[in-house]
């Protein structure tokens, strides 16, 4: 695991500039760093070892030297290609994943991506044909972010490391706000940054002749089989506990963070490691420790645990929101930052249960209660102008109700955070933020790919596209490499989505429970109390801290500061506030929402955030090995 910047377009101080850039996410690399600078084009790597630990240093060259390759992540499936690419005549000088992406290049061109099994993304430059060519996995497990600016291509793991750069023109994206409001995270593919674009999941760039070209090379289908459910239930166990075993390939201590939830425990009995981590609050039902502990003490492993107060989470805002690059209000990023700095005081690599629930259909909106099920058979022509009528109602009772049974799932699923309505987040900005894309306009492209499919299927394939990508695992990637640990995904493999792609709709979803399949062959390596227990995500009393007078002055600070009267509605947010702190009514995932902006706002945009930043950068470096 590593990361990597770079640029390609004439640059005064090239060297000096990529050194910059490369010192900006240093917290991704602090092991070692490679550069490549040659005719107005410069690849800069940061390395955290994990495989091959004395010859794995990037920049990685053919032969010839003629491709040059930087990449972050993982290949799998390495030491099958190794074998033949040797047989086809290459020669090989490390023992790394990485110089299979070399030769596999040079041997297949683009269809290279195909043929990957793992998570990356990767940049190769062709120096014969000046030629670049760059990836990243189906998933999306690893970021990339790309601009083209004053005849630039600026190109980076992580935001943060583009800005540096003299051609980076550093503007507020207006159009991300409104969009961020309802979904809680940056949906759309131009960041906050206007002009800085995330290159998507399964999806490949070249550049040639000053000319950029996206392309996707590979798309998730599910195609239920007829098999009889046992056999199905064989298949998963199998494929999961193979993708385990390729996930633990690693020269340095490995572990695994554990919650309460099937998914990260199925992970933790498969792999035993020494150590299991998790985190909590002190708040009644907002822990999962002593579940973790309990199944961490009959798999006979450690489980090192630690429980947060909300003073330290409150501190660590700025630095979690500046590592995330774009303004993300999910509240389980903050326990998530704390469980990895727990984890790397022990380990350098971690293995994680994320992708299970949108694989295998973990999520309770993809399950239809009873109550709605019986409402359904009442006449659509009934349903549906209810439906139509509940949609523009104020929040009442029922009214999720009447939608959900009235009209289609296109119509109101938009993933598995919905925060603000589209009225009520046009009706809090201020007129310059309020024309971006509406809702529908972001979701319609992915329905239309599943216009024939089943509701389950058709919102788990949103949910791929939408909330995998740009919630859970871009919080999973930034807040492990913020403190300089791998962490791997082996629920999120090429032959796990194979097998999750024949489960049929009753065998993910149905009466008994969600992921049910997947739930039966977890408990064949766990006891049948954890393969069954009800998802509860990672709970984080943000209503309770904002209802604390301490906190909610402190937001209130944000709220009626300058930067906030240039988006929002100053009058309104304070009014969500006070009825929050008020006890009236439960505001809090909105009231966090916005704060969360203004924090990252404060962190990325106004003046005396650079202070900020510096002291950061300087804090970061301080973790360097070399």
């Amino acid at each position: 695991m590593c990361g990597f910047t770079g640029f390609i377009g004439n640059t005064d101080n090239e060297f000096d500039v990529l050194k910059e850039m490369m010192d900006a996410i240093v917290h991704r690399g602090p092991d070692s760093s490679g550069e490549f600078v040659e005719d107005g084009v410069a690849l800069g790597f940061r390395r955290l070892s994990i495989i091959d630990l004395e010859a794995g240093s990037q920049p990685i060259y053919n032969e010839d030297e003629s491709i040059v390759l930087i990449f972050n992540g993982e290949i799998y499936n390495f030491i099958e290609l190794r074998e033949v690419l040797v047989a086809q005549g290459h020669v090989f000088k490390t023992h790394t994943d990485s110089e299979v992406l070399i030769h596999g290049y040079e041997e297949y061109g683009t269809d290279l991506v195909g043929k990957l099994r793992g998570m990356f993304a990767f940049v190769i430059w062709d120096r014969s044909e000046k030629k670049l060519f760059a990836a990243r996995d189906m998933f999306g497990i690893k970021p990339f972010y790309y601009a083209q600016m004053n005849g630039t291509l600026l190109f980076g793991s992580e935001i943060k490391s583009l800005i540096p750069h003299p051609h980076f023109l550093k503007e507020f994206n207006e159009n991300a706000l409104k969009p961020y409001l309802t979904f809680q995270y940056p949906v759309m593919n131009e960041t906050f940054f206007k002009g800085v674009f995330k290159l998507p999941a399964a999806h490949y760039m070249t550049l040639e002749k000053g000319h950029v070209e996206i392309k996707r090379y590979w798309s998730p289908k599910f195609e239920p089989s007829n098999q009889p459910l046992e056999e199905l239930v064989d298949e998963i166990d199998d494929v999961v506990r193979d993708s385990v075993v390729a996930h633990q390939i690693s020269d340095v201590k490995l572990g695994s963070f554990l919650s309460s939830g099937v998914d990260s425990s199925y992970v933790a009995a498969l792999v035993k490691p020494d150590k299991t981590f998790t985190v909590g609050f002190s708040d009644e039902n907002f822990s999962e420790i002593d579940n973790a502990k309990e199944l961490s003490n009959e798999l006979g492993i450690q489980n090192i645990s630690e429980i947060l107060d909300a003073d330290t989470c409150f501190s660590k805002l700025p630095e979690i929101q500046y590592m995330m690059d774009e303004p993300h209000s999910n509240p389980s990023i903050v326990p998530l930052y704390f469980l990895a700095e727990l984890a790397s005081k022990h380990v350098t690599v971690v293995l994680s249960g994320e992708g299970a629930d949108e694989l295998f259909g973990g999520y309770d909106d993809y399950k239809t209660a009873p109550a709605l099920k019986k409402y359904k058979k009442i006449s659509r022509l009934i349903r549906k102008p209810l439906g139509v009528v509940a949609k523009w109602m104020p929040e009442m009772k029922g009214k999720n109700f009447l939608i959900k049974g009235g009209l289609p799932v296109e119509d109101w699923f938009i993933g598995q955070a919905n925060i603000f309505s589209e009225e009520e987040a046009t009706g809090i900005v201020n007129s310059d933020y309020s024309k971006s894309l509406k809702v529908k306009e972001i979701v319609k492209p992915i329905y239309d790919q599943v216009k024939h499919e089943d509701d389950v299927t058709k919102m788990q394939y949103l949910d791929l596209h939408h909330w995998l990508v740009d919630d859970i695992l871009l919080k999973a990637d930034k807040m492990s490499m913020a403190h300089s640990i791998e962490l791997r995904v082996p629920f999120l493999d090429k032959e796990v989505m194979e097998t999750a792609s024949k489960i049929p709709s009753k065998y993910r979803v149905n009466h008994i429970n969600t992921k049910y399949a997947f739930r039966l062959a977890a408990g064949r390596a766990l006891p049948k109390k954890s393969a069954n227990r009800k998802k509860i995500g990672f709970p984080v009393p943000i209503r309770h801290w904002i209802r604390t007078d301490k906190y909610y002055q402190e937001i209130k600070q944000y709220f009626t500061g300058n930067a906030a009267s240039i988006f929002f509605n100053q009058a309104k947010i304070v009014g969500l506030l006070e009825e929050h702190y008020q006890g009236k009514k439960n505001n809090g995932r909105k009231v966090w929402t916005i704060f969360m902006f203004l924090v990252w706002y404060k962190v990325y945009f106004e003046s005396d955030s650079l202070s900020f930043v510096e002291t950061n950068s300087k804090q970061i470096k301080q973790l360097t090995r070399n």
